[in-house]
């Protein structure tokens, strides 16, 4: 008997461009699929946060644990910014002062301290000034950008930018969604994860443009205008492959994507 093997289709196909940088050992490449997509964080408008079981009504969003530091710049920046921080904007600040905003794990990484079972940060729902981020709340509040206020990694998300070098030296960087596995073991016992669900897919606008400032802030502004003219041309060729939790309409396609 003649063995027949069935080929699976692939589920979470993205569409990529890259381009080399024009003043560096450095090829960028990113995830068209996403970045044109219309994600949008839905923090207390319907997502369901990162525990082991849904659990909107919490309004913990990512920040039921607590945020890892990349560096000793990242701890510096937060730590100065949390000094600014007062009783009105941050539900933990007594805590927070007395015992300080992070502590040092076993394998020698930092991270932001736990208040009630999530980051010290998290203002929770029956807090005057509502629920979110004490440092986001307080740059809204200044007018000014939560990305020098905030941890790294929580300005970044969903936004993940990889280097890797190859055996030649060249440096390869790409920027994508943030996946499950990029939380760790962690992260496959998430009961949801907002780039995987239709319900974050709802935005007004793409996230190359609803994210500028954290792209350019990852990438610099030369490479984020270079992208914009990649984008430009390639979507003169047609529609970019949409991304996989984007519902499938009754035709049997996705919403088309554009900038």
């Amino acid at each position: 008997m003649v063995k027949t093997h069935t080929r699976a289709t692939p589920t979470d196909r993205h569409e990529w461009i890259s381009f080399d940088d024009p003043s560096e050992e450095r090829t960028w490449v990113f995830d068209l699929t996403f970045l044109l997509s219309r994600w949008m964080c839905i923090f207390g408008s319907g997502c369901k946060g990162v525990l082991t079981e849904d659990t909107p009504e919490l309004v913990q969003g990512c920040c039921s644990y607590g945020a890892h530091f990349t560096d000793e710049a990242d701890r510096e920046r937060v730590a100065a910014a949390a000094e600014t921080l007062t009783p009105d904007q941050w539900q933990f600040h007594e805590k927070g002062t007395k015992k300080g905003i992070m502590k040092q794990q076993k394998d020698g990484s930092w991270i932001t301290r736990q208040a009630d079972d999530a980051c010290i940060f998290l203002n929770r729902p029956d807090f005057p000034g509502g629920p979110g981020c004490a440092l986001h709340r307080a740059a809204i509040e200044r007018g000014t950008s939560y990305i020098a206020m905030k941890p790294d990694v929580c300005w970044q998300l969903p936004l993940r930018r990889v280097d890797t070098t190859d055996d030649l030296g060249h440096v390869w960087s790409t920027l994508r969604e943030w996946k499950r596995r990029d939380w760790g073991e962690g992260g496959e016992e998430f009961s949801w994860w907002c780039t995987e669900s239709p319900d974050a897919f709802v935005g007004e606008q793409t996230v190359l443009v609803s994210a500028r400032d954290e792209i350019v802030e990852l990438c610099g502004a030369s490479i984020y205008e270079l992208l914009l003219e990649a984008v430009a041309e390639r979507l003169e060729r047609g529609p970019v492959l949409p991304h996989p939790a984007v519902p499938v309409q009754l035709n049997g396609t996705r919403r088309a994507t554009a900038v």
